[in-house]
């Protein structure tokens, strides 16, 4: 197989600032060479002059429901609103367009029944249906009556499309080592409410004993554990317990930071998706005026503790809840545009949030999430530099070569 020669490269490295003129050798899937010195091109070699254009790497969704596709708040029977088949056929279609935007590689944070995402990530593997590299996520763990338990209905169906419901330390064993056996690769827990809903429940779902149990066990087996959780005393509870992602921490504070700091844990804050959701409260279905402003309260809180997470070194994600109402999927990189222009963190910090980071998230940092000689070319060549402009990641027109594994998913150079 030809050589790719990218010559003239901005180069985002997904580390430090921009390095122009820049070129990187590409060979089979892997990443041979750059230099900051034109290199002579083979005969064989395909030659690509950027002339400026950023080449970085391809962006990482560390927050990602495949099946979501117009999910309103409403309490219903979550991942059943369609047959299984037609659920796949979501699934691919959202995956497909994730790395359309650039985003090579995606993390579950909670998928449905039928072993959705690890089907899925088996079909993207193997080449039947186009996607990113996928880390294929469980149900999302509750227990009974928990958060997410819809069983209160005549139907008493308790959500079983979307969550996992067990009881006790041994229960949740159990119910990890069976989504472990069936393909997950990241175990989601609702260790809270929070985070947007509409929800006047104040108690954590899972208790501490659960949460240690779920998280033991999947550790056991090389495995990690997510917690959706938005509630200061919760997150604690969880960061002990060895949970590795909180998904929002709205209620994050500065005893919470030192604990996931010391712990390691990555932080997905997801509050993109809760700005949109205040913009237009008509979508706050059932919600009070002080259930409302609750939510705005612990958003407003999320603002300031970002700034402060992100200059204290804790590892923060990127990602979202897209397919929920206003949050279509394809809208991906709005999120970082809001991260630097309503929290104030540097474009360049919020692009490694979605390479570096991501990549160390998956535990894949030696392959994924920068470039660097060795490393698999997962790669996205960008007309603009995001480093002093970030909006241009949103526009479909300004990549103009999409590669993952060193093959052009996009090419129009």
């Amino acid at each position: 197989m030809s050589r790719i020669v990218f010559r003239g490269a901005n180069l985002l490295d997904g580390e430090g600032p921009a390095r122009p003129e820049t070129t990187v050798i590409v060979e089979n899937e892997r990443i041979l060479r750059v230099s900051d010195q034109a290199v002579e091109a083979r005969d064989s070699d395909r030659l690509i002059e950027l002339a400026g254009r950023t080449l970085m790497p391809g962006l990482i969704s560390s927050h990602f429901h495949s099946t979501y596709d117009g999910i309103t708040l409403m309490p219903q029977p979550l991942g059943l609103e369609h047959p299984p088949g037609y659920m796949m056929l979501l699934a691919a279609n959202n995956a497909r367009r994730a790395l359309e935007c650039g985003f090579t590689s995606v993390i579950s944070a909670g998928a449905i029944s039928d072993d959705i995402d690890a089907q899925l990530k088996l079909a993207i593997d193997n080449g039947v249906v186009p996607g990113p590299r996928l880390m294929a996520g469980s149900r999302g763990f509750d227990t009974t009556g928990g958060y997410t338990d819809t069983a209160s209905g005549w139907w008493q169906l308790a959500n079983p499309g979307a969550a996992r419901f067990c009881d006790g330390p041994d229960g949740f064993r159990k119910g990890v080592r069976e989504e472990l056996a069936r393909g997950a690769e990241i175990i989601k827990l609702f260790a809270s409410g929070g985070h947007g809903v509409a929800d006047a429940v104040t108690a954590s779902p899972i208790s501490e004993p659960e949460v240690r149990a779920a998280a033991e066990t999947a550790h056991q087996r090389g495995f990690k554990v997510r917690a959706h959780c938005a509630w200061r005393h919760t997150l604690l509870e969880c960061v002990g317990a060895g949970v590795d992602v909180i998904d929002h921490g709205d209620g994050m504070d500065t005893e919470c930071l030192d604990a996931m700091l010391e712990a390691g844990t990555f932080l997905v804050p997801g509050l993109y998706f809760v700005k949109k959701l205040l913009e237009d409260t008509g979508n706050f279905m059932g919600a009070t005026p002080a259930q409302t402003e609750s939510v705005r309260a612990e958003f407003e809180n999320a603002q300031r503790m970002l700034p402060v997470a992100q200059k204290a070194g804790l590892p923060i994600c990127v990602g979202d809840d897209y397919g929920v109402m206003n949050l279509p999927h394809g809208s991906y990189a709005e999120e970082l545009e809001f991260y630097v222009e309503d929290v104030g963190i540097a474009p360049l910090e919020v692009i490694r949030w979605a390479t570096r980071n991501g990549a160390e998230l998956m535990g894949r940092a030696d392959e994924l999430g920068t470039v660097a000689e060795g490393k698999l070319a997962d790669l996205l060549v960008v007309d603009g530099d995001p480093s002093h402009d970030i909006a241009v990641l949103q526009h479909s027109e300004a990549f103009h070569a999409i590669l993952k594994g060193g093959e052009f998913v996009k090419d129009v150079l």
